[in-house]
């Protein structure tokens, strides 16, 4: 038996264990693959902001990442458990670096070329494609508290159920946004707590949100978390409710990145506070690839050697 193949990936298998083989062996691929294999701990390149934000807000800051293989190289080099793009990105890469990294292919992308205030995503790949590129699994994104949630929960139910009857592993970007929440909001404790629950609902075997705040957006929350006292102070306290609240940590849980943050003190701090809490990882894009190649390989390593333990 591989020596990646730990005790504690055996256990976080466990957690799906009604899944089929090819989905547990996809998500064994990711959680023994890279610098973390074996650790039950991930940090995933995501590069989809190119789509989401355009192409001189992503990659200016460091042009060697307006070329795909630049993506592919940096999560190699830096021993990510895996990289996750669009379908274009991947296809320009997959081949030339077929077997080096786990891929995650994103389903489905939003534009910023009109200002919406509830945001739809457009589906722009499929299960087929993942599966033709030789991926371990599908990323979605919803976006809870959108006029049209209902629609993207309708539609991310049905692609879970056909990438899980292609063995692939479903990842769920679940990030509130729209209707009647205020930007504080889209970050506030008890709804990054009820995102991180409807993508685990939704059949999300790994979960990617946002750092919660301490903030509370609805009142009726409000009244519970403080009649039951629920620790929201430290980012260790949200983070171990946030993975409370994704089946008392039996769905893999990681958290986002953000946009580039000059304070690798910061960042690292933030890493702290994740493994602190009990969080499986971290999923990190502008604040790697828009940093120079050495720099970026530097910080995604003091990240794992934190969620490691490697480094206090």
């Amino acid at each position: 038996m591989s020596t990646t193949f730990t005790p504690c990936v055996k256990e976080i298998l466990s957690w799906y264990a009604g899944q089929s083989p090819g989905v547990l062996t996809n998500l064994a691929r990711l959680l023994t693959h890279g610098r973390l294999a074996g650790t039950g701990k991930l940090v995933i390149l995501p590069v989809d902001q190119g789509f989401e934000h355009g192409p001189g807000r992503s990659f200016a800051p460091n042009p060697p990442a307006y070329n795909p293989r630049y993506l592919f190289e940096l999560a190699i080099d830096a021993g990510c458990n895996a990289y996750a793009a669009p379908l274009g990105p991947l296809e320009a890469g997959a081949a030339e670096f077929a077997g080096q990294i786990p891929l995650i292919l994103k389903l489905n992308n939003h534009d910023v070329l009109q200002d919406e205030k509830d945001p739809l995503g457009a589906q722009t790949a499929s299960v087929k494609d993942a599966v033709q590129l030789g991926c371990v699994g599908i990323g979605y994104t919803i976006y809870p508290g959108t006029a049209e949630r209902r629609l993207q929960y309708e539609q991310l139910a049905a692609i879970a159920r056909e990438a899980k009857d292609a063995g692939l592993v479903v990842v769920v970007w679940s990030y509130p946004r729209g209707g009647t929440l205020s930007k504080e909001g889209e970050t506030a404790l008890d709804v990054t707590a009820y995102a991180a629950q409807i993508a685990a609902q939704l059949g999300a075997h790994i979960i990617k949100v946002k750092l919660p705040s301490a903030h509370l957006e609805q009142s009726a929350a409000q009244k519970v978390y403080e009649a039951q006292s629920v620790p929201r102070d430290a980012l260790a306290d949200r983070v171990r409710h946030i993975v409370q609240s994704a089946f008392d940590g039996r769905r893999i849980v990681i958290f986002s990145g953000g946009a580039l943050n000059e304070d690798v003190s910061a960042l690292l701090n933030e890493a702290r506070g994740i493994r602190d809490g009990g969080g499986f990882g971290s999923i990190v894009g502008r604040n790697a690839f828009q940093r120079p190649k050495d720099v970026a390989v530097k910080l995604l390593g003091d990240m794992m050697a934190i969620y490691a333990g490697e480094m206090e």
